[in-house]
């Protein structure tokens, strides 16, 4: 029986060939339909091929599996899986998969463009003589490149491409990256920076990383004061990077000399009020559009199709479990408990992940050692690289950045039937988390760094490690009020021989926790660390 793949949005013609050449397979290319249309014929998809312009929502699912549950895989030809409701399609047993590098020259090139753009107001020089029809080559002074300071924020694929093109312009580079092994940047001649500061007082400033948690505002008028004066900012990545009011307020001062933007918070960007801005020139979230980039996506597509349409493979898939079909339910849940323990620790240790080793207590878990592993480096990778990471490409992104990792099964006398245990290692520090399962489903944390302590995993917490005074509770109680967070859960750990003196409090919140937040935490005298974590 032939396979159905739907295209549902636009992709080069070379996509749409490949497809077509296929025997045992259908290939439908409704691009044109309108989308009420579109879900009509849905049901009919073995695979999806969508961009950005068709919402993988609930609608969208639930008219897939109307009428039949033949749909295995949805392939977004892109990078970016923002239209994508993962969740929905994990649940319903689809695959989504993404097409993650066949635009990253397209991309590194655009931030160089804006990268020139910004020193040289190419694009104002231009209007002024084509529209104005007037020649005044002094309003038209830049400056040079060379021997200018690059700080490039996300050394990854992007940013380091972007870093080797701007050392060929003479430019001195400054990589930050806190989840790469220096070494990358150090091997290339690029200097790493392990200070943000080093960063903030480069003369220009790109970035490139995924949004989440962490990088979401990452520059806000807090690092903009610490800037010089005249800094240009460059963002083709992602919008919400920088803070857009912030970064409004900075180029109006002239604080910021300059902006190149690619991406917006919310778009299309139409009424943006950074449009306003003389300094600034903008760019319709174009990073991918080449034609040799567009041609690449499709190809890359229409094969990933293909592989997932026959079931032979699924590249890029970001929600792939390991052969968890073939496990016992209790097993799969410890798998979930070994993700969110490691994904817990990625989140409150600095620095780049060098080890990963996982202990097993109990020989039930003994046969899925292999699952255990590419679940816990799913997590452990998850905070840093988002979409980037997944259940198929763990053990060769881990290996890739220099991640070492194991699984030791033991048997040790233990109140627990079955337990697993994570330690997570950078150059800086080291943190171990425990946890086991309950009635077959109920996953609980139950030792923290040493620290015996119960609880459930969800939501926003801060974990603070503090000196076992009287008066801490309070004081940190006291210091979240004011910035009127509600408390929803407060668990302390209790001691062990290794941390005499001191204590360790988990505090459920019922709302995000800022920045603002976390720095009164710290400034409180008895806390000696404090972190936020989402789970």
């Amino acid at each position: 029986m032939k396979k159905y793949i739907i295209v549902c949005d636009h992709i080069h013609d070379e996509g749409l060939k490949i497809l077509s050449k296929q025997d045992d397979i259908v290939m439908e290319n409704l691009a044109n339909l309108p989308k009420d249309e579109l879900l009509t014929h849905l049901h009919k998809a073995d695979v999806l091929i969508t961009r950005s312009s068709t919402a993988i929502n609930e609608r969208f699912l639930e008219s897939a599996f109307k009428d039949s549950k033949k749909l295995k895989a949805v392939i977004r030809a892109g990078v970016g899986v923002d239209n994508v409701d993962i969740d929905g399609c994990s649940y319903r047993g689809v695959v989504v998969m993404n097409v993650p590098t066949a635009n990253t020259i397209a991309a590194v090139e655009l931030t160089m463009t804006h990268l020139l753009n910004s020193i040289r107001r190419f694009p104002s020089a231009n209007a002024q003589l084509k529209s104005d029809r007037k020649w005044k080559r002094e309003d038209w002074y830049g400056i040079e490149l060379k021997d200018k300071k690059l700080g490039v924020i996300g050394f990854g694929n992007i940013g380091s491409r972007v870093g080797i093109r701007a050392k060929a312009f003479g430019m001195n580079v400054i990589a930050y990256d806190p989840y790469i092994n220096p070494n990358k940047a150090i091997d290339l001649g690029i200097e790493y920076a392990t200070n943000f500061d080093d960063i903030l007082s480069c003369d220009i400033i790109t970035i490139h990383t995924p949004k989440n948690k962490q990088t979401t505002n990452m520059i806000t008028n807090r690092e903009i004061e610490k800037m010089k004066n005249g800094v240009i900012l460059i963002n083709c990545a992602r919008g919400g990077l920088y803070n857009e009011d912030d970064l409004y307020d900075g180029l109006k001062s002239k604080k910021i000399a300059w902006a190149g933007i690619d991406v917006f918070d919310e778009e299309p960007a139409t009424n943006n009020k950074l449009l306003d801005l003389d300094n600034i020139y903008v760019t319709p979230h174009i990073g991918a559009n080449t034609l040799e980039s567009q041609e690449k996506i499709a190809i890359e597509a229409a094969n990933a199709a293909i592989s997932a349409a026959r079931g032979s493979a699924f590249p890029n898939a970001l929600n792939l479990p390991t052969k968890t079909q073939d496990m016992p339910n209790s097993i799969i849940a410890y798998l979930e408990l070994t993700q969110k323990l490691t994904y817990f620790a990625s989140q409150v240790i600095d620095g780049a992940i060098s080890t990963l080793h996982i202990f097993l207590n109990g020989q039930e878990l003994e046969k899925y050692k292999d699952a255990f592993l590419t679940f816990g480096l799913v997590g452990s990778l998850k905070y840093s690289l988002d979409d980037q990471i997944n259940y198929v490409n763990a053990s060769f992104v881990a290996r890739d950045r220099g991640v070492n990792s194991s699984v030791e099964v033991g048997h040790n006398s233990s109140p627990y039937k079955n337990l697993v245990k994570i330690t997570l290692n950078t150059e800086k520090e080291s943190v171990s988390v425990s946890g086991t399962v309950y009635d077959g489903h109920i996953i609980r944390f139950n030792n923290i760094n040493g620290f015996s302590m119960d609880l459930e995993p969800k939501g926003n917490m801060i974990l603070v490690r503090n000196t076992d005074v009287p008066g801490v509770i309070g004081s940190v109680g006291n210091t979240i009020a004011k910035h009127s967070v509600n408390i929803a859960d407060f668990r302390l750990g209790r001691q062990d021989d290794s941390h005499e003196g001191h204590a360790l409090a988990l505090i459920l919140v019922d709302s995000p926790v800022s920045a603002d937040l976390l720095r009164d935490l710290k400034a409180i005298p008895q806390c000696l660390s404090v972190r936020s974590v989402l789970m």
